[in-house]
């Protein structure tokens, strides 16, 4: 699909998109966020990039969610958003919301890749500078690193938000012990965790059993990657591994070894519901994981600007029949 390139963003831009408050806070975040994670570094299409940014837009989709180390190459992702930020939405900053995270091997040497103080304070400055943004709506503990102790990198998002550098602070794949002694730190100083992010689709469900309640209990919103398992809950494995695909390539993210026969099977099966439903599988696999009260956003990755229009439809089928999810349990209880 051609997508026609606005000079002006969509006037009904609002009415496409349904929003949700994040956790207990007076911030609304779109049910569906853009993910720049792949297909937006230096070895992308520019272009490409800019029409999957402003189709966003233009249907709702006011949050994008970045990283210091997406590309690639690791910060040109947030090069090239803040080149599209300034070549096409001069005067919209305010009604986007923006954040990035830092915690990933980023530069040589013992302190480009931990979640210390040093780090995040230098990540935030550099990702800053990338993106020529004042500051972020929301900005992330990428992980927890496994040496660096939960409270050194709580105060220092702390610090973060109370030096204007992000509105808002969020925690990404934390252990739950880890994950709790953040939440009440948080919470003792007045900047309470808004949002918790974790990957979470049909087949990968492990936030259920403690991440996800521990978030609501602290009144964290809960925001989810990979909703689609790096494709698997496409169309595009169904009949095997095609030729061209990220898990036939040489990847760090999709293995051939992870297209498992009982994971090309269960993709059958749940297809064979989302078709029932008039949905296509990804379409479907999105609301499944939006049908959770408790989630407040998904963030979705595209390669084209056909790809974002597929999971946009999503959200024309987010309720389910007791009958649909029975069945799409039996068929995920044999992954």
């Amino acid at each position: 699909m051609d997508y026609p390139l606005n000079n002006q963003p969509a006037t009904d831009r609002y009415d496409r998109m349904q929003y949700k408050y994040c956790g207990k806070s007076g911030l609304q975040l779109p049910l569906i966020s853009l993910g720049l994670w792949h297909n937006f570094g230096s070895v992308d299409n520019f272009s490409v990039a800019t029409d999957m940014i402003k189709y966003a837009f233009d249907h709702g989709i006011t949050h994008f969610d970045l990283a210091n180390n997406y590309g690639p190459v690791p910060g040109s992702a947030e090069t090239n958003f803040g080149r599209i930020l300034k070549e096409n939405f001069q005067g919209y900053r305010d009604e986007m919301i923006i954040s990035s995270k830092a915690g990933h091997d980023m530069w040589a040497g013992p302190y480009g890749g931990n979640s210390s103080r040093k780090n995040l304070m230098a990540s935030i400055d550099q990702s800053l500078r990338r993106t020529g943004l004042e500051y972020f709506d929301i900005f992330y503990s990428h992980r927890y690193d496994g040496v660096t102790p939960v409270e050194e990198t709580i105060q220092t998002l702390i610090d973060i938000v109370k030096q204007g550098k992000a509105l808002y602070i969020g925690i990404s794949k934390y252990p739950p012990l880890q994950a709790r002694i953040a939440y009440e730190m948080m919470a003792k100083a007045g900047v309470p965790c808004l949002i918790s992010q974790y990957r979470y689709s049909m087949f990968d469900r492990a936030v259920e059993a403690e991440s996800l309640p521990l978030a609501a209990e602290y009144g964290s919103g809960f925001i989810a990657f990979s909703p689609l398992a790096q494709g698997l809950l496409t169309d595009k494995y169904l009949n095997g591994i095609p030729e061209g695909s990220r898990a036939a390539r040489p990847s760090t993210f999709l293995q051939r070894s992870q297209v498992t026969p009982e994971k090309v099977e269960a993709a059958r099966q749940l297809n064979e519901i989302a078709r029932h439903r008039g949905q296509t599988l990804a379409e479907m696999a999105l609301a499944w994981v939006l049908r959770d009260e408790r989630m407040t956003s998904v963030i979705v990755g595209a390669s084209s600007v056909n790809q974002l229009a597929d999971n946009l439809q999503a959200l024309n089928q987010l309720e389910f029949t007791a009958e649909e999810l029975n069945g799409i349990e039996r068929i995920l209880c044999k992954v």
